[in-house]
């Protein structure tokens, strides 16, 4: 009987990740070959005959590439920012014990639960009440927001299995505080660090609900731009910006493998000996 009930939670779970993944993957299939359509409306799939007519009209048109370009230029932004804030913040919850410590750390997390609409909101009154509504900057501080928790939970993933007696050691052997950070435990959760930065910069790049508030008709992200395009001017040009986006995501996946492992980075998740 126990054997019976294992083998139908087994297919069950099998059933649930194989509808899960089709999800996932099956929209992303669509809109891919739907960017390739050569007629010159918006059909029914699957298109009858493959054509580039829609990429060559995204990389042609000023509106989008100036979102692209706006957008680029502030995942960089943001994800520099969220890389040094987030990996101080980890190794000071991770190495100090002080009152508070607790309370700070959910702080830090509170993006992760907080729906992006309120923090975007929240974000528009205070740039406005004191004066910098206009800018990257608001959009820099809103990125950094919902930027920041990830690094801090990738590098807190990765801190957690170094022992503190490997910088003890460093500190005996005559290194400062600052050599032994940046020559054993910077090098020791570097898989942390880099998930953590790709993350941030991948979430930063396809980030909506807070870019919306803190835009305007001269400064604009991409996703912001086809957002306003669906509205306005539906056409398949949104799937080429679409693909183009999900291209990047996919190089920063390959960057990732390449510099930490991406077996590292998803199946071990911390520092193992």
């Amino acid at each position: 009987m126990k054997r019976i009930v294992d083998n139908v939670f087994g297919l069950a779970v099998s059933v649930v990740a194989i509808a899960t993944i089709g999800l996932l993957v099956i929209p992303l299939l669509i809109a891919t070959a739907m960017s390739f359509d050569s007629r010159e409306f918006l059909g029914q799939f699957p298109p009858p005959g493959l054509s580039l007519q829609w990429y060559k009209g995204f990389f042609s048109d000023a509106y989008y590439l100036k979102g692209l370009q706006v957008s680029l230029v502030l995942a960089i932004a943001a994800t520099s920012l969220s890389t040094l804030i987030g990996v101080a913040a980890a190794f000071t919850l991770d190495r100090y014990d002080f009152r508070g410590k607790e309370l700070l750390s959910a702080f830090f997390l509170t993006p992760l639960v907080v729906p992006h609409v309120i923090i975007g909101f929240s974000l528009l009154l205070f740039f406005a009440a004191i004066g910098m509504s206009d800018g990257m900057l608001p959009l820099i501080g809103g990125h950094l927001i919902i930027t920041v928790p990830y690094v801090i939970r990738t590098t807190l993933a990765s801190l957690v299995g170094i022992r503190k007696s490997y910088t003890e050691a460093a500190l005996i052997l005559g290194a400062t505080e600052r050599r032994a950070f940046w020559k054993v435990t910077v090098p020791l959760s570097k898989t942390g660090i880099a998930a953590g930065a790709v993350f941030a910069f991948a979430y930063s790049l396809d980030d909506v609900s807070v870019s919306l508030f803190l835009t305007g008709p001269k400064l604009y992200t991409l996703p912001v731009a086809m957002t306003n395009m669906m509205r306005s001017q539906f056409d398949l040009r949104i799937a080429a910006a679409a693909v183009c986006l999900m291209a990047v995501t996919i190089v920063l996946i390959w960057v990732l493998d390449r510099v930490a492992g991406l077996d590292k980075v998803i199946g071990q998740g911390i520092y193992r000996k």
